[in-house]
């Protein structure tokens, strides 16, 4: 009999740690759960959300744009509104995507009239109604606009957002639509690098003109 007893204490003390063990990893799993779901929670945050809703439009816009291209520009032109939609395009399923996995509402009923660099119905429809040259110079003019307000937006979810891929791809739209921004003054003839040196000659010149007058 004191065998068989110390067998069932044996018994006893043995399940009594299982169950502690048992109660401690139950514990730990609780506090384990808030945790994780804060840190799923701060992957996003308005900033995130709002640059996605609003630069799908924008980006639409820049598609709708090269498409207008596509039987009226020159070659140069023409290859350029294809890069441009090529690139644009896939971003918007990117976006459309982030928004899903966020649970955020797409934007579709949102004003977006206001937007940095969008066109308004009028200068769409003045690009529409124009060929070949004055397109050409008409469509740089405008995407240079456009793009601009694009770096802007990417900028702006590079200061304040938190989501690692709303971050990756404001700086690919940051650095590719800078470059574009660059091609297309280029393409129309602007000399960026020389505008500030020749407004300061013209100035040395007045200056010195007055110079010699006031002798």
């Amino acid at each position: 009999m004191i065998k068989f007893k110390h067998v069932l204490n044996g018994a006893a003390a043995a399940l009594g740690t299982t169950l502690a063990l048992a109660a401690c990893g139950q514990a730990t799993g609780d506090e384990d759960s808030p945790g994780s779901g804060s840190a799923e929670q701060e992957q996003y945050n308005e900033a995130d959300v709002h640059f996605a809703q609003m630069m799908i439009p924008h980006h639409e816009q820049a598609v709708e744009m090269a498409d207008l291209a596509d039987d009226r520009a020159g070659g140069e032109v023409g290859e350029l509104s294809d890069e441009i939609r090529d690139a644009q395009g896939p971003e918007i399923q990117q976006m459309q995507q982030m928004l899903q996995d966020w649970g955020e509402d797409s934007g579709e009923d949102m004003d977006h009239s206001g937007m940095a660099g969008m066109l308004s119905d009028e200068q769409m429809e003045e690009l529409a109604d124009s060929e070949g040259e004055q397109f050409d110079t008409l469509f740089l003019e405008l995407m240079i606009e456009h793009h601009e307000g694009a770096v802007d937006m990417a900028e702006t979810v590079l200061e304040d957002g938190t989501s690692p891929e709303a971050r990756e791809l404001a700086e690919e739209i940051v650095d590719t639509q800078e470059e574009e921004i660059e091609q297309m003054h280029g393409m129309l003839g602007h000399d960026t690098s020389g505008d500030d040196t020749e407004g300061r000659e013209d100035d040395e010149g007045s200056g010195d003109q007055d110079g010699h007058e006031g002798h």
